[in-house]
């Protein structure tokens, strides 16, 4: 059964559920937009443990996705998908990081995700193409799993809100 898509406005740093996603660079270094906000509830202990995660493995290919710990935030865990970084977000990152996201939420038991638009904001990918990629690989990889169940999908003003109704209409 394929996962209820729901759309919010506002702080995705919010989101009380399983996991919420970072809209990362390669390197996993918080900086701003959805990064800022996320290290900011969060605290220190997200960068630290994506600081050990580099170091450990290395960047992450872009179009990948990495796991750490929630930190402060509501949600458990921050899945970190990689739309960008050493090289700048594409129609192929973005389907690939969204795929690794939902696989990892798989994985890892979790009933709901929160997405941002991956690549839209500092990246500079138009946001609708991206969200359309985004709802197509979430429809696509969860048509047959159980989980997870809401994978909810954030716009940060009323605007983008609206639009991400309409797509998913």
């Amino acid at each position: 059964m394929p996962a209820l898509l729901r759309i919010e406005q506002g702080d995705i740093s919010a989101f009380d559920g399983d996991a919420v996603v970072n809209a990362a660079n390669n390197h996993l270094v918080l900086g701003a937009g959805v990064a800022g906000a996320i290290a900011r509830r969060g605290g220190g202990v997200i960068q630290r443990e994506c600081d050990a995660f580099v170091q450990a493995n290395g960047p992450l290919s872009v179009g990948q996705a990495a796991l750490t710990g929630g930190g402060d935030l509501p949600a458990r865990y921050v899945i970190h998908a990689a739309a960008m970084g050493d090289e700048p977000p594409s129609a192929d990152s973005i389907r690939s990081s969204t795929r690794r996201v939902i696989e990892i939420a798989i994985a890892e038991g979790m009933r709901s995700v929160a997405f941002p638009v991956l690549g839209s904001g500092v990246g500079g990918f138009p946001f609708a193409e991206s969200a359309r990629l985004m709802i197509d690989e979430i429809r696509s990889v969860t048509a047959d799993s159980p989980l997870p169940e809401v994978v909810v999908l954030y716009g940060y003003t009323a605007d983008d809100a609206e639009m991400l109704r309409r797509l998913i209409a």
